[in-house]
């Protein structure tokens, strides 16, 4: 297992994601406004240019290094290398873990998503991932999902020694049972971008957390 850096075993809080927004500008400000309650965020742009890709998540990191929070890039292991940012999340078809870990480096944030499988959370872990993702945990409008994980995965996981992360509909209001179950981080798209005061909804998360 490779060790893991500081910014990863003390990772405790919201996982933001970004919505898919073309203008540049206006999610810059949107990321802005909540990155001062985010643990981890996710440059996530599934139908943009790579033009665009590189100006936008260029942009994501120069707000992340003045706050100290990490960047993780979406599937794109060479936009990560080429914009320095601190990852790389990557699904089931978007990439080898271990080929990303030689081209990141040790200290490269680099997560897998693991759905509702335990023995695919394992296999990661070996091939060097350092988080595992689980879900969708509850029903979930920003993409389709077939796979319904349960809390108890969560704790399942404790064994593998990495950080564990909820993602599909999380609220603050469903989100206890699962920070009790284990998970250090919620992954979050519409529960704050589409909130009527994302301010006001990223500090609810935070403040789960806090409770729990």
């Amino acid at each position: 297992m490779t060790p893991l850096p500081p910014s990863v075993r003390t990772a405790r809080g919201l996982y933001l994601i970004t919505p898919e927004e073309p203008d540049t500008a206006r999610l810059l400000a949107r990321v802005a406004a909540v990155l001062p309650q985010t643990t981890w965020l996710q440059y996530r742009q599934k139908g943009a240019d790579p033009d665009l890709r590189l100006v936008q998540a260029a942009g994501l990191q120069a707000l992340c290094r003045e706050v100290g929070v990490p960047l993780i890039i979406n599937d794109d292991v060479a936009l990560a290398a080429a914009i320095g940012a601190a990852g790389v999340h990557l699904g089931e078809e978007d990439g080898d873990i271990a080929a990303a870990r030689a081209q990141l480096g040790a200290q490269a944030i680099i997560g897998a998503s693991c759905y509702d499988a335990h023995a695919r959370a394992e296999r990661a872990v070996a091939a060097g991932a350092s988080y595992v993702a689980f879900g969708a945990f509850f029903p979930t409008t920003s993409k389709v999902t077939t796979r319904r994980a349960k809390p108890a995965l969560l704790a399942e996981a404790a064994a593998l020694g990495v950080p564990r992360v909820a993602i599909g509909g999380i609220t603050p209001d469903n989100m206890g049972p699962l920070v009790a179950a284990g998970a250090e981080l919620v992954a979050v798209i519409g529960g704050v971008f589409e909130a009527a005061d994302p301010v006001a909804a990223a500090q609810a998360y935070r403040s789960e957390f806090d409770r729990a």
